[in-house]
């Protein structure tokens, strides 16, 4: 039995990799820190079999016990502060957390089990204003961030690459385009557009404030990546892959289905606040995913099915 490490476990990635390693016989171990109240931090993954312990990217000698008691096969650092418009609100925080805490993690893998596969959760923040002649991203695209998430990335993206050379371990990338499900934040903006509306449908609420209407990304799974995750350590050699749908869609795309689904106009209800604005905004995201897909990855989800499963959860839930 294959034992598996994974940091922000009770994350959206976190609880589908969790599913989808138990479904493949592994036994999975994680961290989850610590919070006054424990249903917060547990609720996707409280019906998992999964072994919980406390700890903290910036806390090192948490991991260090950690990874010394577990000896895992496999570790992935899922854990971040991840809302790339929070950054900066918290900036300090995140660059704490997202670069120096991987070197934290990274420092207890090499003494307490160099043996292992170690997979960093890469972002394709990374990228910024950076896109190739074709319009798309990919492994060569040059790096330029526009935010400090995106920057606090590429530290931890370059850290991994320097210690997989310096002391030969297996540390590979996985530059992962959006990914939403129904278990995403709902201050993220899918989740945001899809359970706002399914409010507003259900007469709860009557409007929806949003910042940039005119944002392309390229929305694919959480299922779907974290298939990706595994498939990525499950190679012979250490690599750094995209994952992507290759297709992009603007927020405004996104709030025309999603209201339509729901027979409303969105133009009747979504407003645009200010405040949800980023200082220097990020236009355009749309990865090459060839690389990952001749490796026989393939998303099962599309756009719309995705956010179909969005909009059944929430009106189930809300009604």
């Amino acid at each position: 039995m294959k034992k598996a490490f994974i940091t922000g476990i009770s994350g959206q990635d976190g609880s589908y990799l969790s599913e989808y390693l138990l479904g493949l016989g592994y036994e999975v171990h994680g961290i989850v820190r610590r919070n006054s109240v424990v249903e917060h931090q547990r609720n996707r993954i409280e019906e998992l079999p999964v072994n919980l312990y406390y700890g903290d990217l910036l806390d090192p000698s948490s991991f260090e016990r950690i990874l010394n008691d577990v000896q895992p096969d496999e570790i992935y650092n899922l854990a971040a502060q991840s809302h790339v418009r929070i950054s900066y609100d918290i900036p300090q925080f995140t660059a704490q957390t997202n670069a120096i805490g991987v070197l934290n993690i990274l420092e207890a893998y090499r003494r307490s089990c160099p043996d292992a596969k170690f997979y960093q959760a890469s972002s394709s923040e990374m990228f910024g204003s950076s896109v190739d002649d074709d319009d798309y991203q990919r492994e060569t695209t040059t790096m330029t961030p526009v935010s400090p998430y995106g920057c606090s990335k590429v530290f931890a993206y370059n850290i991994c690459r320097n210690y997989r050379n310096a002391y030969n371990l297996h540390i590979s990338n996985g530059i992962l385009f959006n990914h939403e499900s129904p278990r995403r934040g709902s201050n993220f903006v899918t989740n945001k557009v899809v359970k706002t509306a399914a409010e507003i449908k259900l007469g709860l609420k009557d409007v929806l404030e949003l910042g940039n209407m005119d944002a392309y990304r390229d929305w694919g799974h959480s299922k779907d990546y974290v298939r990706a995750m595994h498939l990525i350590l499950q190679q012979t050699d250490p690599l750094d892959l995209v994952v992507a749908t290759g297709e992009t869609r603007s927020v405004r795309d996104m709030c025309v289905y999603v209201f339509g689904q729901l027979d409303l106009n969105y133009e009747d209800f979504v407003v645009q606040n200010p405040k949800f604005l980023r200082p220097e905004e990020l236009p355009y995201l749309k990865g090459d995913s060839r690389k990952i897909r001749e490796l026989g990855w393939e998303p099962e989800y599309t756009f719309e099915s995705m956010m179909d499963e969005m909009i059944e959860f929430w009106m189930k839930t809300l009604s």
